[in-house]
């Protein structure tokens, strides 16, 4: 009996002894040698969900979401009632624009702990993603019930009640963003969105003036492109003319050249 006790002990150190240099090249971002690692021990014991776990995030860290879907439905489908693997899934699902099975995981997530809010707050962002806006404003207003002063939720809804027309609304959730929110790019954005919605045309220019000088790359020119269809649309000739040229529309932006009314 004691020398089989002695090899269980041996077999879990050494089965510990792997996992912690899986998580030790995991943490310094070594992913191939994770892969490497994780082979040779789902070799070995097929059925091992941590390995599997760890092999979906290395994946997705490398950007190859497909085969980090696949991991992580593994991990869940070997132990279902595990939150981490649930929730990696639902991380893996958003990382490739599936936002509906994303949301829809992390509802189901939510479900068994309805008191984090985080999840919640995942759903009713993903479900924008999905363009599923009634169903991100619900899903916020369930998050701002348990946590009134949720600052990701605020800013949900308020893009939730944008995207559906609702300027009262709209503008009343956005204004509530920027507080929770102060100097939040995110924030100063929907607030323009819904002050434009509500007819506040001329600070809404200007907000998407002073974000534009604040952007850069993506987020950047999708500010200066809301900035060029409201000129367009409420504008005189001047300004509809410049807008027509997107060098000499950024100039004009940056000098503030332009008026809408």
């Amino acid at each position: 009996m004691p020398a089989r006790d002695s090899c269980g002990s041996s077999g879990a150190l050494t089965e510990l002894s792997a996992f912690a240099e899986v998580q030790a090249a995991y943490e310094r971002g070594d992913h191939a040698d994770v892969l490497r690692r994780t082979e040779a021990i789902l070799a070995e014991r097929p059925g091992d969900d941590a390995a599997h776990e760890l092999r979906a995030r290395a994946l997705l860290a490398l950007g190859r979401v497909r085969e980090a879907e696949s991991e992580a439905e593994n991990a869940v489908r070997l132990d279902p009632d595990e939150i981490r693997y649930r929730e990696l899934l639902a991380d893996v699902f958003a990382s490739e624009g599936a936002h509906r099975d994303a949301a829809d995981e992390y509802r189901r997530i939510a479900a068994g702990d309805p008191r984090h809010t985080e999840w919640t707050v995942a759903e009713a962002r993903e479900r924008l993603g999905a363009a599923q806006p009634e169903m991100g404003i619900e899903a916020a207003r369930r998050a701002l019930r348990l946590d009134p002063g949720n600052a990701p939720a605020q800013l949900a809804l308020a893009q939730g009640l944008t995207r559906l027309g609702q300027p009262g609304l709209a503008l009343e959730a956005a204004l509530r963003a920027a507080e929770l929110l102060p100097g939040d790019p995110a924030a100063q954005e929907i607030l323009a969105d819904a002050r434009w919605l509500a007819g506040d045309v001329a600070t809404a220019l200007d907000a998407y003036r002073a974000l534009a000088a604040r952007l850069a790359g993506r987020a950047r020119a999708g500010v200066v492109g809301k900035a060029r269809s409201l000129v367009r649309q409420r504008s005189d000739w001047f300004g509809r003319l410049v807008a027509s040229v997107p060098p000499l529309f950024e100039i004009a932006l940056r000098s503030d050249w332009l008026r809408v009314s």
